[in-house]
């Protein structure tokens, strides 16, 4: 457990996220239905994660009407056994903020360029409110579970 101290936890968390391209993100509907989707992702510092969709998609209208997402990151390729669960809240960006996240995303999707230019595309951005990070492939397990609070100790 040592290892998962501050800026450590903080550095490896972040560079377990970045290196991972994709993630299974899920919503809720507000009669109560939920969905989800393999999305293309990218991650600030902040631990914000940021991705593209079409504003006609479930998760764009669920999303909408209630701002609350998961994702699941990792887990399919990784020999060490890791994933990463990350609960948060939903906005979408505008003016200069929105133009730094679309770089960062744009920087991991270079192919985005292109659909930057499609009808409907919209842009959003996940903060978190909750994550557990997983490392089963060692010995010993080790899990690592962070509130809202704990993520912002991170720095």
């Amino acid at each position: 457990m040592e290892r998962f101290r501050g800026r450590a936890l903080r550095s490896e968390m972040l560079d377990f996220m970045r290196a991972q391209r994709f993630a299974v993100q899920a919503s809720a509907s507000r009669a109560g239905g939920v969905q989800s989707a393999m999305v293309g992702i990218a991650v600030t510092e902040r631990f914000e994660i940021v991705f593209d969709s079409i504003d006609s998609t479930r998760k764009v209208g669920n999303l909408s009407a209630k701002p609350m997402i998961a994702f699941v990151i990792g887990g399919w390729d990784s020999p060490e056994e890791v994933t990463l669960q990350y609960e948060g809240l939903v906005d979408r960006p505008s003016g200069a903020e929105l133009e730094r996240l679309k770089a960062l995303y744009f920087a991991n999707f270079p192919e985005g360029r292109a659909r930057s230019a499609w009808p409907g595309i919209v842009y959003l951005r996940a903060r978190p409110t909750w994550i557990r990070y997983s490392v089963l492939g060692g010995t010993p397990h080790t899990i690592v579970e962070l509130d809202a609070e704990g993520i912002a100790s991170l720095g």
